[in-house]
């Protein structure tokens, strides 16, 4: 997934002794990653529309016609699945600027530097989310 970009290009963040959680230090580094991976994920859906304008050819084979048609539905079906994630990006980088980035929805508790490091749109703890994965899986069952 995307999101898996982001070890490449930040260190993990190392807070200070003493230091307050969410100080505007975290606060920093958290939007400078989540901005990045923005950016990222624009750059890649703007290059998917030109490469497929690009090879826009009609195939006279309907073996290679079906291919063509495969691949485009699975390009198309990941950018979806990434103007998503930029959607989620921009209600997280609100988040940051409202203050309440880094406490959990249910709970409220601190959902944790590393679990943001991991998953910086995270709106749940860990302990939360478990809980709803569960409930997921009663569901389906």
């Amino acid at each position: 997934m995307a999101e898996d970009l982001l070890h490449k290009h930040f260190p993990p963040y190392e807070p200070k002794a003493g230091e307050e959680y969410m100080s505007t230090r975290q606060l920093a580094h958290f939007r400078k990653i989540l901005e990045t991976l923005k950016l990222e994920l624009s750059e890649d859906i703007d290059r998917t529309v030109h490469t497929m304008q690009d090879e826009a050819t009609v195939f006279a084979d309907p073996n290679d016609r079906a291919s063509q048609e495969t691949d485009i539905a699975i390009e198309l079906r990941n950018r979806d699945r990434e103007r998503k994630l930029i959607k989620k990006i921009n209600e997280t980088l609100a988040r940051i600027e409202g203050g309440d980035y880094g406490f959990c929805d249910k709970c409220g508790v601190e959902i944790g530097i590393k679990r943001l490091e991991a998953r910086p749109t995270a709106r749940l703890c860990i302990d939360c989310k478990t809980l709803d994965e569960m409930k997921e899986r009663q569901m389906a069952k």
